[in-house]
């Protein structure tokens, strides 16, 4: 089949093979041009959400920057006859083949990460196949979570608390700059959120590492989130997001406690905007993106994922590095987002955006090369054009 990108909403439900496969590659190779850091701590990796944006992001920098082994979880679609896979089930393969062709040790677990199931499963395979874990990074992003004690099925909802809520937000595909109305979460879909989003989860995961006795000596775990700026409050600190967001800085309380007798320490790391598939579905943060990109990129401060998070690894979380912190302990890397420099111009465009002047104050454009990017569209050096069998495990080398 000709694969092309069909677009529904803020989904995209197809996803190019050899297109996901150079969106990987491409990230590698820019992490191979920073040079490996010799003699770190960080040897084994388990990454949480591993099979795009932060998380993948993550692992390539592991691999590729630490020469870690990486053992990644993820939930992914397998492709079918005449559909094709999730972009994140081509870009776990893509990853294990060129890591492993690199001499590094990669594996990736296809299921439900929210399951005891799973756990276990990763649990073993640690213990005949890794050492013991240096790093853990959680970085799930699913709408919905099983909850593995009492078999509910709890969906997110990201919405105001208490009143309702009308602010700025563009249709992607069409360019059109409008305001929407927003109803208050309920109090289940808010405690529902926090199931879903919080940090729970994270404390379930690294409670099973310590008590199978599989996490080093000074072992890190860290967890991701965005906080962003005060144009995006209304949604996010100001909404359910935050509930979830409060939950994760108590759970690094937590974790961190329990890990005082390894020497280890759990952390929240407040990454910068950028286009995500769990970006995309939060309303208001498309045109706030769009906005803060043409500003970061006229200053010459943009970060894309890859290059964020290799900043994020370089500075924060090697041996010695000496940690940007706020008050809450948090790890703090939206410091160029949030520069007074930037924020100013972009409160000032918000105001004035509209559907006339958004290419002038915007750069929705590269929103939506970045948002086809995340599914292997876009790419100069992809034919587009052939045949391809979704179902067929390309050789990417």
């Amino acid at each position: 089949m000709v694969i092309k990108p069909r677009i529904r909403g803020f989904i995209c439900t197809t996803a190019h093979p050899q297109g996901c496969a150079e969106n990987v590659r491409r990230q590698i190779d820019f992490v191979k041009s920073q040079g490996m850091s010799e003699g770190q701590s960080i040897k084994n990796v388990l990454v949480l959400g591993c099979s795009a944006g932060y998380g993948l992001a993550s692992r390539v920098v592991s691999s590729f920057a630490l020469g870690a082994n990486t053992l990644g979880v993820s939930f992914e679609k397998e492709p079918a006859e005449e559909k094709t896979a999730s972009a994140g089930w081509y870009n776990n393969i893509a990853f294990d083949q060129f890591a492993k062709e690199h001499g590094f040790y990669s594996r990736t677990i296809n299921a439900d990460a929210f399951a005891d199931a799973t756990r276990e499963n990763v649990i073993n395979i640690i213990k005949q196949e890794m050492d013991k874990i240096d790093l853990v990074v959680y970085s799930l992003a699913s709408p919905v979570r099983q909850h593995p004690k009492d078999g509910l099925l709890y969906r997110s909802s990201i919405k105001p608390m208490e009143s309702v809520l009308q602010i700025k937000t563009v249709h992607v595909e069409k360019g059109e700059v409008s305001e929407i109305t927003l109803e208050p979460a309920t109090e289940e879909e808010a405690k529902s959120t926090v199931a879903v989003m919080g940090g729970e989860d994270w404390e379930y995961w690294i409670d099973a590492l310590a008590e199978a006795d599989l996490l080093a000596e000074g072992a890190k775990t860290i967890s991701y989130t965005y906080i962003g700026s005060r144009l995006t409050w209304p949604i996010y600190w100001d909404g359910t997001l935050g509930l979830a967001k409060a939950d994760l800085d108590r759970a690094s309380r937590a974790i961190s406690e329990k890990l005082t007798t390894i020497g280890g320490k759990a952390q929240v790391a407040v990454l910068k905007a950028i286009v995500s598939q769990a970006s995309a579905a939060i309303p208001v943060v498309p045109l706030y993106v769009a906005l803060l990109f043409r500003v970061m990129k006229r200053m010459n401060l943009h970060e894309d994922c890859i290059t964020h998070i290799y900043r994020l690894f370089a500075t924060q979380l090697l041996d010695g590095v000496e940690q940007r912190l706020d008050d809450e302990g948090r790890i703090r890397m939206d410091d160029l987002e949030l520069r007074p420099e930037v924020q100013k111009v972009v409160s000032q465009n918000w105001l004035k955006v509209t559907t006339e002047n958004l290419d002038e104050l915007g750069d929705l454009e590269g929103f939506r090369s970045d948002f086809l990017n995340i599914f292997g569209f876009g790419f100069d050096d992809i034919d587009y054009e052939l045949d391809v069998d979704p179902k067929r495990i390309f050789d990417f080398g």
